[in-house]
């Protein structure tokens, strides 16, 4: 069959070689026609994964229209902050029924909408709108690590679909039927990672790490309980899974930004330096509507925006979250 995966970053990349593993035919659109004039000419993305051979499978485009043209899935793999304007330029070239998985994490500024509230504003047909997320390194994925993710749509039609066409032996592919509690534990992980990368940067232990890691799940739990998902699935891959390897793994570009923090390291400066964007800086920022809408107490994440985008110093901070008061090891659910 015929995919088209929106997004030639490091995850658009991976994903497109995943598939193209399974036998698929892959039109990879990128931005920028240079990019993908180097990918089609080199068989290697030029900007991300460079020492990974791309599958014959794989055409590189610029032009989207073509790359959805006769597309029977579409992964959405752009970043979160332009996830609406991606909605809108994709509306008119796909079909009612197309599945389309988002695997991109993060929450609408302003709003606080969630991708695939947005997606299916923009697109209609809620049903077929999947959300994809896992602990995913895509340096890893790329080249056939085994690594597992979670595919969350209402549809099991459509879960089922693309499991099957995106599981392997190497990929394991799980359905849920939460979408709103895989998206809300993917945007959130993104905000701990930065926690203990600050705390690591700052001189702080194993223990502290493991600390932020395990009241970070718990203060996803009360946002996704809150939010109408199921608790449970922050256990799942979406939530723990992907929890560990984000705060814990060099490969993750949240953490970095978070040990870079002592050092007052910016996103802006982070973005241009990587080429990445700093996922959970942005979500944390956007997570104050969900807190207000739901009144859900989240001090973890309310201290990194506090860190990213206020004033605040890791010695403020710290102070902050030691000097709570005691509460129960599982509240607010």
């Amino acid at each position: 069959m015929r995919i088209a995966v929106m997004g030639a970053g490091s995850w658009g990349t991976a994903l497109a070689q995943v598939t193209c593993a399974n036998g698929h035919e892959v039109r990879l659109w990128a931005r920028r026609d240079e990019v993908a004039r180097a990918i089609n000419r080199d068989r290697r993305n030029p900007g991300y994964l460079r020492d990974v051979e791309l599958g014959a499978g794989i055409e590189a485009t610029s032009d989207l229209a073509h790359a959805l043209d006769g597309a029977e899935a579409l992964l959405v793999v752009t970043p979160s902050k332009v996830m609406r304007a991606m909605a809108r330029e994709v509306a008119p070239l796909v079909r009612p029924d197309l599945p389309v998985a988002l695997c991109f994490k993060g929450i609408e500024e302003g709003t606080g909408r969630l991708p695939a509230e947005v997606f299916a504003a923009e697109l209609g047909s809620p049903e077929r709108i999947a959300v994809l997320s896992g602990p995913n390194h895509a340096e890893e994925v790329a080249i056939g690590i085994p690594a597992a993710t979670v595919i969350a749509c209402a549809s099991a039609h459509v879960a089922s679909f693309l499991q099957d066409a995106l599981g392997s032996g190497a990929f394991r592919v799980y359905a849920s039927d939460d979408v709103p509690g895989v998206e809300l534990c993917a945007a959130s992980k993104n905000v701990i990672a930065i926690a203990v990368g600050a705390s690591y940067g700052s001189g702080c232990g194993d223990n502290t790490a493991a600390m932020l890691i395990t009241r970070g799940m718990a203060e996803m739990s009360r946002l996704v309980s809150k939010a109408g998902g199921d608790p449970l699935t922050c256990m799942g891959l979406a939530g723990a899974g992907d929890l560990i390897a984000t705060c814990m793994s060099q490969h993750s570009r949240n953490r970095r930004f978070g040990e870079r923090l002592v050092e007052g390291m910016t996103p802006d400066r982070f973005s241009a330096e990587t080429g990445m964007v700093v996922e959970g800086a942005l979500a944390a920022r956007n997570f104050e509507v969900l807190e207000r809408r739901y009144g859900v107490d989240l001090p973890i994440t309310r201290v990194v925006r506090d860190l990213v985008w206020g004033d605040a110093t890791i010695e403020g901070v710290r102070r902050q979250l030691l000097e709570r008061s005691f509460k129960a090891e599982f509240y607010g659910l």
